[in-house]
């Protein structure tokens, strides 16, 4: 199961066991069983403090519960945690050993406050690189709080379990048997979720810091480029995001950012976050901005309302809140959101194997989508708006030496259809000839490109007639002291290289304008002499 240079780290970092722990396993005959007990007694090899046994008796098999030597409280996972969960598993071990989490004391807190009884059961892929962050949360609530469990449940392993709870994407969170979240959720966001006063905790903190130089609201490529170079000036810096990394943390392969061979979404969104507080920055993640106000309106600040009731004031603001994927606005679509209709092939694959679904979208995400899956599923049908495919040739041309895809161009996606409870065809019309067709298939991804996050801007900041924020060559707004930078401008070319590159511009710019604007207190002296 582990190649020799995964028992090395691992054997390392068991080192930082303070107390011993234990692995109860749940087996029966199964070649999955097989392959469980096998992991499990790698690991205790690795360490005197990991101890196994088979007196696991859980109805899902194969299965191991991790605990502390003598205690029977602790986190299950019925899953062969490896590929992206393995990171998972490995912290888990630790913290259950008394290893501290990475996590500021105040959230262990509120996580040993919480005083319910809850069962937590996250659904999750070994493929989808959002899972772990829920994955990990979940289990660290577990070890911190003995009154909540957590059993992580890979999708793909119990295939039964998740039709029967008809499960279609991942990760899905259940608390008490109840539908509690689904999609990347942080450990933040779940506490929030389940102590009701953090909400208004948070807006009074937030609302109590002192004005910034800079105020960055948002925090991907764009934003994280320009709090560094902000902050290199010597300034108050803020960043405000909804969540740090934006849309590279849902972005898989990163091959073409200069210097940097190959990583992925994740590891390249913690790369960013790590840089950022390097340069001591305030980062004040999960929080969505509603609203902003010139400094005109409320006195020489610029304030910026966030969904929580804070507020915070700067004397210049960078925009940077990026793009989402954008929906296909269809009958169907919201309605079997989570359901049968997916938005990453990644993530959602694996709960589709040997099942028949369409990719909505010809460009390089839909056709790239479309292969990926090819891999898992029964048999992908590309659906594509224009009469050709946009992809990128090297891409066409894998996608067609496969021979479970079909592809039809010229399709307009009419609706989604489905029984009620789940996805079961999508209809669309040939743009040449209005005939009408319908496929009957278990599973839609659509994959059509972006939309700007600037719906808290209208009416305020000048909008291009796609959503974007209308910037100049030097990133300035219409609002004095207001830039904007990245995906969520009229800059053309949405890569990271140049969201980053638009950030560090925008942060220039920034800087200039405050070295020629006087602050607000010395405006008030000179218009009173």
């Amino acid at each position: 199961m582990l190649d020799a240079n995964m028992k090395t780290q691992l054997q390392a970092y068991l080192q930082n066991l303070r107390h011993p722990i234990r692995l109860s396993a749940s087996l029966d005959s199964s070649s999955s069983s097989a392959e469980l007990k096998e992991l499990l007694l790698e690991i205790t090899e690795l360490s005197e403090l990991v101890h196994f046994d088979e007196l696991g008796n859980d109805a899902r098999k194969p299965s191991f519960l991790i605990t502390k030597e003598g205690e029977t409280h602790g986190v299950r996972f019925a899953a062969i945690p490896m590929g992206h969960e393995f990171t998972s598993l490995v912290l888990a071990l630790l913290w259950t050993g008394g290893h501290p989490p990475k996590v500021e004391p105040e959230v262990i807190d509120q996580i040993r406050a919480l005083d319910a009884n809850m069962k937590f059961e996250v659904y999750m892929s070994l493929s989808c690189h959002n899972c772990p962050d829920v994955v990990q949360a979940a289990t660290l609530i577990s070890i911190y709080n003995p009154k909540v469990q957590t059993t992580v449940i890979d999708g793909a392993l119990n295939q039964a379990e998740v039709d029967e709870r008809q499960v279609m994407a991942v990760p899905m969170v259940y608390m008490n048997d109840e539908v509690f979240g689904s999609g990347r959720m942080s450990l933040e966001e779940i506490i929030g979720k389940l102590d009701s006063n953090a909400s208004a905790r948070d807006a009074s903190k937030l609302s109590a810091k002192e004005p910034f130089d800079v105020l960055i609201v948002g925090g991907g490529p764009a934003g994280a480029a320009a709090a560094v170079y902000a902050a290199r000036k010597g300034i108050r810096v803020g960043v405000a995001a909804e969540r740090f990394g934006g849309q590279v943390n849902d972005t898989m392969a990163i091959e073409n950012y200069i210097s940097v061979l190959e990583t992925d979404g994740p590891k390249f969104a913690a790369a960013l976050e790590a840089q950022v507080r390097q340069n001591e920055v305030d980062i004040m993640n999960l929080q969505r901005a509603e609203k902003i106000i010139p400094a005109t309106e409320v006195g020489g600040l610029i304030q910026v309302q966030l969904a929580n009731g804070g507020v915070l004031s700067a004397k210049s603001v960078i925009l940077s809140t990026g793009a989402r994927w954008k929906n296909v606005n269809v009958p169907g679509e919201q309605e079997y959101k989570n359901k049968g209709v997916a938005y990453c092939p990644h993530c959602d694959g694996p709960l589709f194997k040997g099942k028949k679904v369409a990719v909505i979208g010809g460009g390089n995400s839909g056709i790239e989508a479309a292969i990926d899956l090819a891999g898992v599923v029964e048999h992908v049908t590309v659906v594509e708006f224009a009469d050709s495919l946009k992809a990128d040739a090297v891409l066409v041309t894998k996608l067609k030496s496969l021979s479970n895809v079909d592809v039809h161009v010229n399709a307009q996606t009419t609706e989604i259809t489905g029984d009620g409870q789940k996805v079961n065809g999508l209809s669309f019309k040939n743009r040449v000839s209005g005939e009408i067709h319908h496929l009957a298939l278990e599973g839609v991804f659509v994959q059509i490109g972006l939309v700007p996050n600037t719906e808290f801007l209208k009416g305020t900041v000048e909008l291009s007639k796609y959503g974007e924020i209308v910037v100049d060559s030097k990133c300035h707004t219409n609002l004095p002291g207001v830039f904007a930078a990245g995906d969520v401008t009229t800059v053309p070319y949405k890569q990271i290289v140049i969201a980053a590159g638009e950030g560090s511009k925008a942060a220039l710019s920034a800087f200039d304008y405050l070295i020629r604007t006087p602050s607000p207190q010395k405006a008030k002296e000179l218009v009173e002499a």
